[in-house]
């Protein structure tokens, strides 16, 4: 069975960029596009990974990631989190809410791929 990766992003070329390299590895991927009922979603489909976008409409990315690490059955669920800034600052956001790696935009096909793989236990 495949491992199940929810991707919680709003710029639908990412969406496919990652849903494209992550599927053509294996994973089944889930998409979701906005941060109003992303932690709903989450619970709903309960994933083994979670990559997550800082900037959604809605609601940001830290905002979600910091419910669901109050949660019993996502608090330790991965979750890659993604941005266009890569200032140290939100680096550190990232890291108080609980993300398990950061990722800067843009990236490589091959470093999504790479960190994606080294996220799950084997």
């Amino acid at each position: 069975m495949s491992k199940q990766v929810l991707v919680i992003e709003d710029e639908q070329n990412i969406i496919e960029a990652i849903s494209f390299i992550l599927a053509r590895d294996g994973w089944d991927v889930k998409t979701h596009s906005n941060g109003h009922d992303a932690v709903d979603v989450v619970r709903v489909r309960n994933p083994d990974l979670i990559i997550l976008d800082v900037m959604l409409p809605g609601k940001s990315g830290f905002d979600i990631l910091s419910e669901l690490r109050q949660d019993a059955q996502m608090a330790h669920t991965p979750v890659l989190m993604l941005t266009a800034r890569g200032q140290k600052k939100d680096r550190e956001m990232a890291e108080r809410a609980g993300a398990n790696k950061f990722m800067t935009k843009p990236f490589s096909n091959a470093e999504v791929l790479e960190t994606v793989r080294a996220m799950m236990p084997s």
